[in-house]
């Protein structure tokens, strides 16, 4: 199904792995917090022991690199019954800042695509995204992707109040704004349940805390390739 300008007027962008690589950064960490652990603990039940934590953590930490970073460090210091050397804790917090500073290098057809929509001119750009203000502002800046959006929003939580807000923010109807993400749980069925179209482009690592089951909609297209967006919009490759 093909959308056009008379349809919609926003094209909302997630960012963290629908923009650029992220999610693979993470797993990186927790597997050399496996390797630093590995005279307390297997890497599974590091893995296992640090999405409990995440997620006992949520309510209060919210998403981002901070809260991962205090989950890290509380999980490890459980697992070792309290014995954590000094060393090891700085280590960890060292690789919680460099999640801070990885590159966010666009992933394919994202560069190509948002210059063609930024040059088609029909539709406005936005980011809409959540984690940490400074943390995602940051990653965008590094990406070289800030000058083809209008618009970025940074919110604690992707939930159907923070769309009808995001609509609100752009004088926009929600029906007259496609949301593009990998997540299924952030990005397209809150956005679904609201009245926008989405398009989804799962990616090939989620987050644990991220996944959920899938369901067909009218409003909804998935796609394998960034550059699908283009067609969706009936914009000229």
């Amino acid at each position: 199904m093909r959308l056009t300008e008379r349809e919609i007027k926003v094209v909302a962008f997630d960012a963290d792995d629908t923009l650029w690589d992220c999610q693979s950064w993470f797993d990186e960490v927790e597997r050399k917090c496996g390797d630093l652990l590995r005279p307390w603990a297997t890497q599974e039940e590091v893995t296992q022991g640090l999405f409990a934590t995440e997620r006992s953590n949520m309510e209060l930490l919210g998403y981002g690199t901070k809260a991962f970073t205090i989950s890290l460090v509380e999980n490890a210091v459980r697992l070792t019954n309290g014995a954590l050397p000094g060393d090891i804790v700085l280590k960890l917090i060292g690789l919680g800042k460099g999640l801070l500073r990885f590159p966010t290098t666009p992933l394919p057809e994202v560069k190509d695509t948002l210059q063609r929509l930024h040059t088609d001119g029909r539709y406005r750009l936005a980011v809409f995204t959540k984690g940490e203000l400074l943390d995602q502002e940051s990653k965008l800046e590094r990406s070289g992707l800030g000058g083809y959006f209008e618009y970025m929003e940074t919110v604690s939580n992707k939930g159907q109040d923070d769309y009808v807000a995001l609509c609100d923010h752009l004088n926009v109807r929600p029906e007259e704004l496609v949301m593009v993400g990998n997540s299924f749980r952030s990005d397209i069925a809150p956005a679904l349940a609201v009245g926008c179209h989405a398009i989804h482009i799962p990616y090939h690592v989620v987050w644990e805390l991220e996944k959920s089951e899938e369901f067909p909609h009218e409003r909804l297209q998935k796609i394998s390739h960034f550059g699908e967006v283009l067609d969706i919009l009936s914009v000229d490759h």
